[in-house]
């Protein structure tokens, strides 16, 4: 399924467990599309875009995808109009959240962060603030760590700082112990479904 760049990628992790879920990672995200596109999902290709962004190649470009992946999750997001971005991350227990948000974050994101009453909320308030963030750059087709100090907290519309932009992000249903989020490119309402693949609705 996967293509001969994407196998090269799976076999340069060092752990088998990184290179299967490299594997099913990309095998998912081209059956997803080739699903949606009603083509073989072997034959489909990505380009890289002007910032780097993998970008379905014509006669394909019409349509718009992210993926991400933390431990065992996946999360795939297809847009028929406009780029989209998504990301997903598992809540690490013992990480330095409140020094990471400090350092990185807008200073009221930081402070809410360090408000958290204990190590569990301090998590799920970075690990929320981040998905946001990193959504917004994926869909922007942006690098993180020059975007991490815009602002999410509360906001529906995010303005990217590099490349300069407007994207609308939104929050998405995600197991226990994980947090995800989707952008989309421009200031208008978008509406979502969300399947947990290959199942029904979560």
């Amino acid at each position: 399924m996967l293509d001969d760049g994407e196998r090269a990628r799976a076999a340069s992790f060092l752990s088998p467990r990184d290179q299967q879920r490299f594997t099913v990672a990309h095998g998912a995200l081209r059956i997803l599309v080739g699903r949606e596109l009603k083509t073989s999902s072997p034959m489909l290709a990505w380009i890289l875009g002007p910032h780097g962004k993998p970008m379905l190649a014509p006669p394909w470009s019409g349509l718009h995808t992210s993926l991400s992946h933390s431990r065992d999750m996946i999360a795939v997001a297809i847009s028929a109009d406009r780029p989209v971005g998504v990301d997903i991350q598992h809540l690490v227990p013992g990480l330095d959240t409140v020094g990471l948000s400090g350092r990185f974050f807008p200073r009221d994101e930081a402070e809410y962060v360090a408000a958290g009453a204990d190590a569990g909320t301090r998590a799920d308030r970075s690990a929320h603030l981040w998905v946001r963030k990193e959504a917004v750059v994926k869909a922007a087709g942006g690098r993180i760590w020059s975007n991490l100090r815009i602002a999410v907290r509360g906001r529906d519309v995010v303005s990217c700082a590099e490349p300069a932009s407007s994207h609308r992000v939104a929050d998405m249903t995600a197991p226990p112990d994980f947090r995800a989020a989707v952008a989309l490119a421009g200031a208008g309402p978008f509406v979502t479904e969300a399947l947990d693949w290959p199942g029904g609705a979560c």
